[in-house]
């Protein structure tokens, strides 16, 4: 009953009393989830879920989530949105590994084997002073699978093969091992590769630069060091290659040029936990990632290397909880042409200090309550030679920002089944590492190589949600209204062809509601998102001044997208222990949005360009069966009515414009058959 078991954990209130008797059991299971301010926007998706659907991509991974979506057909160009805020304005862990960074604009920056994931959190909009530093937008925590989840009590030792074919247009294979080193200690290694051609769109044409092939490994160590001593050590390398489009996240048409690239990143993380009371509960994660882009139409090469650690501590005095620490990144990107030196970096860092606090006010009363300190630094050096034509140049910048953020929250239990929550929180980023492929210098014979305007602040956000939720034994409900301000956008293209300057205000307000419901066998659910996500610019970035400007993906690549009204539908059906099936409807509606205001200042275009969304409606099914307690077979078909549509949140058709830019249609109706043999 997934479902319903979501929405209760999203609209519950869990006591602190609870949190203590969980902290004493266990010393490998974080004592932080418990969360007050944004409780009812927030999300959890469970292993379950990604195995039942086949996912094979992020897209697949949020489907049936209406706030969170995944624009981009193309799996290396595929780009998260919560509530059209783009990914580039989260904070994204993986087991605490922060993901940071754009290697190129047209291209996603995260990217993750879907079968490897435990368990999603998804924090929507600015919360907690524990989200990490740059959590403007939210943040997104994915959780890897190891050992001890997999083996029973009574095991040593355990595997599973999976082989996948996808009629749409490709196959994985993966493979697992699993054991115990001894009674405490487990390690995990597992294998996957993935083949795929060119998908077809819902009218059955082909859509060009979709074809490549994956590979990724990984190897986790985990186990008890000591009474109260937890450690987990993993590595994780994954290798993309294909022939893409000069823009992957433009369509490409028949005979459009390709370009051989590959997409590297390795990430190496360590978690320790010490349990050793209920004030002294101490956990430390430390991570690298080293990630390259290199190919495309200019032949160049980006990196981007990123360290960092989070430690915290939570302790528990009475009714009140605490949760405090010290968190510190580093990142380094650096670009130029794949068959010499790389000649131009930027180097960003982040110091957080951060606190936050949680009382048992009254037994119906829960009160949270933080305070974050970040101090960024950021230095930039640009070298322009011979190779693009030009005189060699340099130009060097570098800022030194610190602010402070506060948040406060609660939750009110009316009675045994409705709870009301209101929550405030702000959120500060200075500025980031850019985007290694226009940091090369790209355009205009390399004499348009991004700078940074010397008035440059940090960007500030105030994010105010309410919300209503009912939990009963077969009827879990919620609603919220959120209203977010994001103040001094930072942004590149304004005042100059490759300056970044503070822009102005993203403003985004929305409402939310989910619904499930249980009746025998069957589990039904409900949800909605409304999104308006608009820019507020300030005077003298456009040659004419505009009150607010809709979002999009074209001219604000890099910050968001809007996306019509979004329901998602559905219902699972329990046939018995060994079996289920589900349906799911999606429905988005239409959205007509004024673009190209940039384009007109420009002289590229005449007038202002309102952008047609259509509407569209996709069915999914799925069902699974356990032929043997060994053997799993899963059958799922995604879009089964062969919808031909461009996700709301990929780039729109400009074609009446600029007969290139257009976003990727998705791809048509997909049969998914996985079989996985677990022994």
């Amino acid at each position: 009953m997934k479902k319903l078991a979501l929405a209760s954990a999203i609209a519950g209130v869990f006591s602190l009393s609870a949190v203590a008797e969980q902290q004493n059991e266990t010393t490998k299971t974080s004592v932080e989830q418990i969360t007050v301010v944004g409780s009812a926007t927030n999300l959890t998706v469970s292993a379950e879920e990604i195995e039942q659907y086949q996912a094979n991509d992020l897209a697949d991974i949020f489907r049936y989530s209406p706030s969170v979506s995944v624009g981009g057909s193309v799996g290396v160009a595929q780009k998260i949105y919560i509530r059209g805020v783009e990914d580039s304005l989260l904070n994204i862990t993986m087991d605490g590994a922060q993901q940071t960074s754009t290697l190129f604009h047209h291209i996603g920056r995260v990217t993750i084997d879907p079968d490897l994931l435990q368990q999603i959190d998804v924090q929507a909009g600015a919360g907690e002073a524990t989200s990490g530093p740059g959590a403007i937008g939210g943040s997104i925590r994915f959780k890897t699978k190891n050992a001890q989840d997999l083996l029973q009590e009574d095991e040593q030792f355990g595997g599973r093969v999976k082989a996948s074919y996808f009629s749409n247009d490709g196959t994985r294979f993966s493979g697992s091992a699993y054991g115990k080193l001894s009674d405490t200690w487990g390690v995990l290694g597992y294998f996957s590769t993935v083949e795929r051609n060119n998908m077809e769109d819902g009218d059955g044409d082909t859509i060009y630069g979709t074809a490549a092939d994956q590979d990724m490994l990984f190897i986790k160590a985990s186990g008890e060091l000591d009474n109260n001593h937890y450690l987990s050590l993993s590595v994780e390398q994954r290798d993309e290659e294909g022939e893409f489009s000069a823009r992957p996240n433009w369509a490409v048409q028949e005979g459009g040029a390709l370009y051989p690239s590959e997409a590297q990143r390795d990430t190496y993380v360590a978690n320790y936990t010490f349990s050793h009371s209920q004030l002294l509960h101490l956990e430390l994660s430390a991570y690298k990632t080293e990630s390259s882009f290199e190919g495309g139409r200019f032949a160049w090469l980006a990196d981007i290397d990123t360290y960092g650690f989070d430690i915290r501590n939570t302790s528990i005095i009475d009714e009140h909880k605490f949760i405090y620490g010290v968190d510190y990144r580093d990142d380094e990107v650096s670009s130029g042409p794949a068959s010499g030196a790389k000649e131009n970096a930027e180097q960003g860092s982040v110091l957080g200090v951060y606190a936050q606090g949680y009382s048992d006010i009254t037994p119906q009363l829960l009160l949270s309550y933080g305070v974050r300190y970040d101090s960024y630094k950021f230095q930039q050096h640009i070298l322009l030679d011979e190779y693009y034509g030009t005189p060699i140049t340099e130009s060097a910048s570098s800022l030194d920002d610190s602010e402070v953020s506060f948040n406060v929250g609660l939750a009110y239990d009316i009675n045994e089944a409705w709870t009301f929550g209101l929550g405030y929180a702000e959120a500060a980023r200075g500025k980031q590492i850019g985007d290694g492929f226009t940091l090369d210098g790209y355009l205009y014979d390399g004499s348009d190589a991004p700078v940074v305007s010397e008035s440059l602040v940090p960007e500030t956000v105030t994010n105010i949600e309410a919300s209503i939720s009912y939990s009963s034994e077969n009827l879990s409900a919620k609603a919220s209204i959120y209203n977010s301000a994001l103040d001094d956008v930072i942004f590149e293209g304004y005042e100059g062809n490759s300056v970044y300057n503070n822009i102005g205000t993203l403003n985004t307000k929305g409402v939310e509601f989910d619904l499930a419901y249980r009746v025998q066998a069957f589990d039904f659910f409900l949800g909605f998102s409304a999104t308006d996500t608009e820019l507020e610019p300030r005077d003298g970035i456009y040659s004419v001044n505009y009150d607010a400007i809709d979002i999009n993906g074209y001219e604000f690549v890099g910050l968001g997208n809007s996306r019509g009204n979004t329901w998602v539908a559905g219902v699972d059906y329990t046939i018995n222990t060994d079996a289920k099936v589900g349906l799911s409807v999606t429905n988005v509606e239409s959205l007509d949005l004024d673009t190209l205001h940039q384009a007109v200042d420009l002289g590229w275009t005449d007038s202002i360009y309102t952008l047609n969304k259509p509407s569209y409606t996709t069915v999914d099914i799925y069902s699974q069966w356990h032929v043997t307690s060994e053997l799993l077979l899963n059958v799922a078909i995604t879009n089964l009515f062969d919808s031909l549509y461009i996700d709301h949140s990929s780039v729109g058709d400009y074609s009446e414009v600029f007969p290139t830019v257009v976003g990727p249609y998705e791809a048509g109706r997909d049969i998914r058959l996985s079989v996985s043999y677990q022994f």
